[in-house]
């Protein structure tokens, strides 16, 4: 009963009501970084957005993301890519999903919940089909992960939140020591800046409050009041993006 009435009171936190536009298009996830915009639709199609438009790009993911470490994605069958002078380079591994907002290194989670994650000087280095890629696996389970310069946060498969301290372009794998944070989220991203949000099982959005070099796991959460049902978020530069159920495209500021 204690741990119930803990989890009502972190869903019945703080609000911020938020200004929401629709933007043509359907997309199934979506990823901001670097001031750059990707995602990928039902039939795994790939968008980059350009001058206010959706622009498809070659190839077919499930999962994609932009930023210090390039654009990467993966694919129906959890192979993974890295956009290498315009072209998709296939990089050694499986994943089920992959973020790239961390300081050039990347991480992920397979589909046996296992994490991973590369180094700068890995991730960099994907020039070519040929080249060496050293993941490195992280202890626990989760389900989705995701980095931004400072910390890493993911969920497991009970939507369970957890939080990777001390990570470095060097150091990805941080701490080594994962911190659980108060609440319930289906899937969280970190973004370039560190800010950090994330979806919960209702399609509730929620920011991470209180985030600073000194305290990465911050001190609570808000949740941003955007009607309908949301599935998948990512923030860059003061917009949100949002992806609610129907695959409808939103930014909120």
């Amino acid at each position: 009963m204690k741990s119930l009435l803990i989890l009502i009171a972190f869903f019945i936190s703080s609000s911020v009501a938020l200004n929401c536009q629709q933007v043509p298009g359907s997309l199934k996830q979506i990823d901001a970084g670097l001031g750059m915009v990707v995602g990928v639709n039902n039939n795994n199609n790939i968008y980059i957005r350009f001058g206010g438009t959706w622009v498809q790009l070659p190839g077919a993911l499930k999962h994609v993301t932009v930023g210090p470490a390039g654009l990467w994605g993966v694919n129906s069958a959890n192979q993974i890519y890295k956009i290498v002078n315009g072209n998709w380079v296939l990089v050694p591994g499986l994943l089920k999903q992959i973020d790239a907002g961390g300081d050039q290194f990347v991480a992920g989670a397979n589909m046996n919940n296992n994490v991973y994650c590369m180094g700068r000087n890995g991730a960099m280095g994907i020039t070519s089909n040929q080249s060496p890629a050293p993941w490195e696996l992280l202890p626990g389970a989760l389900k989705y992960y995701s980095c931004g310069p400072i910390s890493c946060w993911g969920v497991n498969s009970a939507n369970r939140i957890y939080i990777m301290k001390g990570v470095t372009p060097t150091i990805c794998t941080g701490t080594g020591q994962w911190q659980p944070i108060q609440g319930i989220l289906t899937m969280i991203e970190v973004s370039v800046d560190g800010s950090v949000y994330g979806v919960n099982p209702q399609g509730n959005v929620y920011r991470r409050d209180g985030i600073t070099d000194i305290n990465p796991a911050g001190t609570g959460w808000t949740q941003m009041v955007i009607s309908g049902v949301c599935q998948h978020v990512s923030y860059d530069l003061g917009q949100l993006w949002v992806i609610k159920n129907g695959g409808s495209i939103w930014t909120c500021s």
